[in-house]
């Protein structure tokens, strides 16, 4: 027993260097999300993502939802996930990789990508797995094409975004082509090979949420037009979006999440024959550990050859800030106070000069 003890623990070690990878295929429906890949729980029929994470760098996983789920490495994960013993939870892993901890014959690879998914199991693990991640896919599209289906449907009935709405003021930013409906939600349309297919709403208190099941990944809210040759900011969030544009008069493509920018960058970079002159304008999470924002808009860039840009705090500046459109309102917001002070000094010194007036 301790032998096959000492293999499951040798595979777990290896296979967090195929983590991401691993990941996606268990998890299609998942996002990168800085150094975590979240995803809904399909294990409990989750219909949103959120709550699941699952570390790249050590394996761990976690539901907040549910406190009896939870995991230390990615062996563990892939027997909750399909509901098998650790040890085979361990051999499918193995044979999947190639690793040949479990001597089946195959040498070991450098890369999961260069490799094949492992003929059936013995056990039929694998082939479950396999029909499952079929299932998975099918229900995905599905639920993408009735997402994009409803998102054209909100989006035609929805009327202009009002330039008071709370959000809008409290970002300082104005509507840029933003709709609201009834509700008084602000509208903000994905797009993805130049198709509406998502949509997110930004309630008036600033929460968000997109439609159940569309299409997030690879998908972008573009604001302004890019043309040939010209320059185009790529970031997160649509506020941060509307804040590069109202400055510089560039176009932008808001990717909505840290985990998005890669995939949105290779987009744009294919874009108008490759000839955009692209800039990653990333979130500075200083105040997480990993710094999540600037690891995936470093990562962004150096995959399509970008330039990166990140806020530059001055002295006294609030620790808590991690974008542009924050550290925009900031200034705003000194600006304002310096001109209020001056405005209170000039009657100030009116006043004074009018009462020694009439004293003499």
């Amino acid at each position: 027993m301790s032998e096959v003890v000492a293999k499951i623990q040798r595979v777990s070690r290896a296979s967090l260097a195929y983590a991401e990878t691993l990941t996606r295929e268990w998890l299609p429906q998942g996002s990168r999300q800085g150094s975590e890949w979240v995803a809904r729980n399909v294990a409990r029929g989750d219909r949103a993502s959120g709550s699941f994470g699952v570390s790249l760098v050590t394996g761990k996983w976690n539901d907040f939802a549910d406190r009896n789920a939870h995991g230390g490495d990615l062996i563990s994960l892939y027997s909750y996930l399909f509901g098998c013993r650790q040890v085979d939870a361990a051999m499918a892993i193995d044979r999947r990789l190639g690793l040949g901890v479990f001597r089946w014959g195959a040498a070991p690879v450098t890369s999961c990508a260069e490799t094949q998914p492992a003929p059936a199991f013995p056990d039929a693990t694998d082939e479950a797995h396999r029909q499952r991640l079929e299932s998975l896919a099918a229900e995905k599209a599905l639920a993408r094409q009735e997402a994009a289906a409803r998102a054209r449907t909100v989006w035609d009935a929805a009327r202009a975004a009002s330039t008071t709405h709370p959000y809008l003021m409290s970002r300082g930013v104005p509507a840029y082509g933003l709709r609201q409906c009834r509700r008084g939600w602000l509208l903000v349309p994905l797009c993805a090979q130049g198709e509406l297919v998502n949509l997110q709403w930004i309630l008036p208190n600033g929460k968000k949420r997109f439609l159940k099941g569309g299409q997030v990944q690879g998908a972008y809210s573009l604001i302004g037009e890019p043309i040939a040759g010209g320059r185009l900011f790529i970031c997160e969030g649509w506020a941060t979006g509307a804040t590069l544009h109202r400055l510089t008069g560039d176009p932008v493509a808001c990717a909505m999440n840290a985990g998005n920018l890669r995939a949105v960058a290779e987009t744009m970079r294919a874009a108008l024959n490759g000839s955009l002159d692209i800039v990653i304008a990333g979130d500075d999470d200083r105040q997480t550990a990993g710094n999540p924002g600037r690891q995936a808009a470093n990562d962004a860039a150096l995959a399509v050859g970008a330039m990166v840009l990140y806020p530059k705090w001055p002295e006294g500046c609030p620790e808590d800030l991690t974008d542009f459109n924050d550290l925009y309102r900031w200034h705003r917001a000194r600006l304002d106070e310096a001109s209020q002070s001056g405005q209170s000094q000039s009657l100030n010194d009116s006043h004074n000069d009018s009462a020694g007036g009439d004293h003499e």
